[in-house]
């Protein structure tokens, strides 16, 4: 039986323009998406049809568009502090409480004195949730480092660890540690400078 492998390719085709939206992020949409456009602009040269071969050319050419526009904007970062007993606070960690756990395993997060909690707004948004633990004078230990599924460019953690790190300087603290539990939460470590020590445990000095 002979293997039609412009056939399959379009299959492929199909398979990453499926994957693409169920992406919740934005960008991973857009990339996944103009790949599989791509896919399927070449399938339709393989099969001599050009209204499919220019319809994805076109669906390229828009992603690409969109791609730029982000990765080119200015946005808006701003901390807001989280009020003692907030009940926003409350619904964010119950609304996402299955997704934080895919980071943080089997831990429960409440704001009671911590030594650094904080929303991490974009253009105004909430995006993230930051919660921290002093350890010693100029020591914190990062408890919560949540993104928002739709946000999960690492634009909020390089805001927290490099862009705003002078928030955390200003009130003495000049190193991070985190302890890792999953997979996913070590590769972000690792893609937010942290050095790997023993025990799973991460460390970031700011200065």
């Amino acid at each position: 039986m002979e293997i039609n492998y412009i056939e399959w390719f379009g299959y492929l085709a199909s398979f990453v323009v499926l994957v693409s939206i169920i992406m919740s992020s934005i960008i991973k949409l857009r990339w996944i998406n103009l790949t599989g456009s791509l896919m399927f602009a070449f399938y339709g040269l393989g099969i001599n049809s050009l209204p499919v071969a220019f319809m994805n050319t076109g669906i390229a050419i828009i992603n690409i568009y969109y791609l730029v526009k982000i990765y080119n904007s200015k946005e808006y970062f701003q901390i807001l502090p989280i009020a003692k007993d907030s009940k926003y606070f409350e619904y964010l960690m119950k609304f996402y409480y299955h997704d934080i756990k895919d980071y943080f395993t089997d831990e429960d997060f409440t704001f009671d004195d911590k030594a650094v909690g904080i929303y991490i707004l974009r253009d105004m948004v909430p995006a993230g949730i930051f919660l921290a633990e002093k350890t010693n004078e100029h020591t914190l230990l990062v408890e919560l480092d949540f993104a928002l599924p739709a946000y999960r460019d690492f634009k909020i953690g390089k805001y927290i660890y490099e862009k705003n790190n002078q928030f955390f300087l200003d009130k003495g603290f000049d190193t991070f540690i985190a302890k890792a539990k999953t997979d996913k939460h070590h590769k972000y470590l690792k893609k937010m400078g942290f050095e790997k020590k023993e025990n799973d445990e991460y460390i970031k000095k700011l200065r």
